[in-house]
């Protein structure tokens, strides 16, 4: 057990209780609030970087702001923003499938 309780959670889901009644019209994100980061509300969307992309102008989170990078053996890209929102610690995540990764991997300014 991790001695926390559900009161000691109340700052992300109270974040998480904002964001659904001040945008309710946005895609709906895999929510993840967790004890191990009891101050952290973490927002993802799989396959679907539109909806990362709505949820950030939403936020007015600066583009040049977010992380990009690739992984899994250049075969999935990750968007990843954080920010404070009502006193949470609020993380971003985007993921989706490289459609070809070989090809994204032979332009990433490797020799040919």
């Amino acid at each position: 057990m991790s001695g926390l309780t559900l009161a000691d959670l109340s700052v992300p889901l109270s974040a998480l209780r904002l964001l659904a009644v001040d945008f309710p019209h946005l895609p709906a994100p895999w929510v993840d609030v967790a004890t191990v980061y009891p101050e952290r509300l973490s927002l993802s969307f799989h396959d679907d970087f539109a909806a990362f992309e709505a949820w950030r102008e939403a936020l007015n989170i600066a583009p040049e702001s977010v992380v990009h990078r690739v992984q899994r053996d250049g075969r999935t890209q990750v968007l990843k923003a954080l920010m404070v929102f009502a006193g949470a610690e609020l993380e971003l995540t985007g993921y989706t499938s490289v459609p070809d990764p070989e090809r994204v991997l032979a332009g990433s300014g490797a020799a040919a």
